[in-house]
């Protein structure tokens, strides 16, 4: 009897005797990619051109997800990968992944490279596709997307994934300032977004300027 109950003990235990240990291979996991990603961007710092964006942009985006918790992203217009990068890195926090579309293929090869050279290869799905074609047929749903293609398709492409965007995710569009008529002559698609009634829009001009739209309800 002695011998059953000692038994019964071991066996009751030994999930509490591994589960420290998944959550500190976890954390080592983590810890790694965190230091990896790091020194990769701290290496790459002020060599991002061809259309990426800031580091402080990169960030946001990055806090942003982290901050609500999102999984399930979208960005239309990868260039070489930079805001793809802090995306992934956020979403390997949340357990989430990214979906990014770029048209350019010599932009798409270099963004592909130099995810894997971050480390965020495995949370991300790079798709080299035209946005006008792929973007409304996606089906989502996404929690959080970011917009940084061709400017003048900006509010076609957000009509086009506003619906499948779940309530309480958000839509941020770069290159979008909340002062006067914006950047690229995008005031009027300003304008646009703080007209919506079931997104709550606001600006962050702290880089090159992003409007961040919260989805509030389905109208």
């Amino acid at each position: 009897m002695r011998k059953l109950i000692i038994l019964t003990l071991i066996i009751i235990a030994l999930p509490f005797t591994f589960v420290p240990l998944l959550f500190a291979q976890e954390a080592n996991q983590t810890s790694a990619l965190d230091k990896k990603v790091r020194a990769f961007l701290d290496s790459h710092r002020g060599g991002w051109h061809d259309m990426n964006v800031p580091e402080v942009d990169g960030k946001l985006l990055h806090d942003i997800i982290i901050k609500n918790n999102y999984t399930r992203a979208l960005e239309i217009g990868t260039s070489t990968g930079h805001s793809g990068i802090w995306i992934a890195w956020a979403l390997s926090k949340t357990g989430g992944k990214l979906i990014t579309v770029e048209i350019d293929e010599s932009r798409y090869k270099t963004a592909v490279e130099n995810f894997k050279k971050a480390g965020v290869s495995q949370y991300i799905d790079a798709r080299l596709a035209d946005a006008h074609e792929l973007v409304p047929k996606l089906k989502g749903p996404f929690d959080f997307v970011f917009s940084d293609a061709d400017k003048d398709w900006y509010k076609n492409y957000f009509d086009a994934v506003a619906p499948k965007l779940v309530v309480g995710g958000c839509y941020t569009s770069h290159n979008v300032s909340g002062r006067g008529r914006g950047w690229f002559g995008l005031g009027a698609y300003a304008d646009y977004l703080k007209s919506l009634k079931n997104f709550e829009t606001t600006f962050d001009n702290k880089g090159a300027g992003v409007a961040i739209s919260y989805k509030k309800s389905e109208r």
